[in-house]
């Protein structure tokens, strides 16, 4: 059979697009951008339980579609409650089956630490974006790989730091931005509360237990964002004074960090102390804010007067739509992979200093 030139090419043109449109890529190519995106959480302890799905029935750019549990027990009180169908639930064996998952567009890890490495990349695999609480990992190794599986996978990573999407904090980090008292001086921070429990993966150093990383990276985000800036060099001392909880793991940690400008901070956290506030001491003013790092209620004040109390119905909420907003949009994360990999880059640096006694720059 003799096949016409023109004929030939109109076959091979055909055919190269059916391969270049099969599969996935001919769907992606149809598919109308989504308005509102799924959510499958991944752990449903008491954030997922208590603060996250809750916020996700407020949410306007996404909603809870699917579960991740180890605890079988939980599956029926959850479908029955947020109407999740049986295809949208997973455990953490059959977890890699959410790639094939048109409803779920994001994976939300709510683990204890030292398991959020492998679910970020496991969920970066499967193709699905990445919410990730924080502390985002127990050392920057894993911060970096994690970070490194969602850009080989072309899907975003965000860190779950509810605080940066609250209009409160934001307005103490714009003071610094505009230098509107000129150059910070001294920044206090501290993030504590009394935790008496002796069987949480915050007691425990193969979870990624420790103040450090949980109430810690609290205090730490009070200086960074307060001064805008990273610090270069830190000197910490851990103590415990509930060795009988705190067997494995600091109770109580305080840090000095200094930074490029020349401000200092003094930072303290514990999981033995009440305390949640900020005070930075700046060349003409201050500003105070008590408390910093809620939930709910953050607020402070201005040496000129001003008043930070910014009414906000859920930082979960805002956070989870911001998010989503940034995914749907392909636009910039407030916190992305990187910014967690900052705070735990510090975070190893405070460890090294406990252990040697001495300043370590960073």
């Amino acid at each position: 059979m003799q096949i016409e030139r023109r004929d030939f090419l109109s076959t091979l043109t055909l055919a190269g697009a059916a391969t270049l449109f099969s599969g996935n890529s001919l769907l992606a190519a149809i598919s109308p951008k989504k308005e509102k995106l799924g959510i499958a959480l991944v752990g449903l302890g008491y954030y997922s339980t208590d603060l996250l799905a809750p916020a996700l029935q407020l949410t306007e750019k996404c909603y809870l579609a699917g579960i991740v549990t180890g605890t079988p027990a939980k599956v029926e009180t959850w479908k029955k409650k947020y109407n999740i169908p049986d295809k949208n639930i997973y455990n953490y064996q059959n977890f890699d089956q959410i790639a094939n998952n048109p409803d779920i567009d994001i994976v939300y890890v709510v683990l204890p630490p030292s398991m959020h490495r492998e679910f970020v990349v496991r969920a970066a695999k499967a193709g699905k974006h990445v919410f990730c609480e924080k502390p985002m990992a127990p050392s920057v190794a894993d911060c970096e790989a994690m970070i490194s599986a969602c850009k080989s996978n072309k899907v975003k990573l965000a860190i779950g730091y509810r605080c940066q999407h609250d209009p409160n904090i934001q307005a103490f980090m714009q003071v610094a931005k505009e230098k509107k008292f000129g150059k910070i001086k001294m920044v206090n921070s501290a993030a504590g509360y009394v935790d008496g429990r002796t069987d949480h993966w915050k007691q425990n150093k193969k979870l990624g237990g420790g103040v450090m990383g949980d109430m810690g990276v609290y205090a730490l985000q009070g200086a960074r964002l307060a001064t805008g800036e990273e610090p270069i060099s830190v000197i910490a001392q851990a103590s415990t004074t509930r060795p009988e909880i705190y067997k494995e793991v600091e109770e109580t940690m305080m840090f000095m960090l200094d930074f490029p400008s020349g401000a200092r901070a003094a930072c303290q956290t514990s999981f033995g102390i009440n305390m949640n506030h900020l005070q930075v001491n700046y060349e003409k003013g201050w500003l105070k804010m008590e408390p910093q790092s809620a939930y709910s209620g953050n607020k402070g004040s201005m040496s000129d007067g001003t008043i930070i109390n910014v009414p906000l119905k859920s930082q979960q909420a805002k956070q989870m739509d911001e998010d989503c907003a940034a995914i749907i949009n392909n636009t910039q994360l407030i916190a992305p992979g990187e910014e967690g990999l900052r705070d735990i880059r510090v975070v190893e640096a405070i460890y090294k200093s406990v252990a040697s006694g001495k300043s370590v720059k960073i």
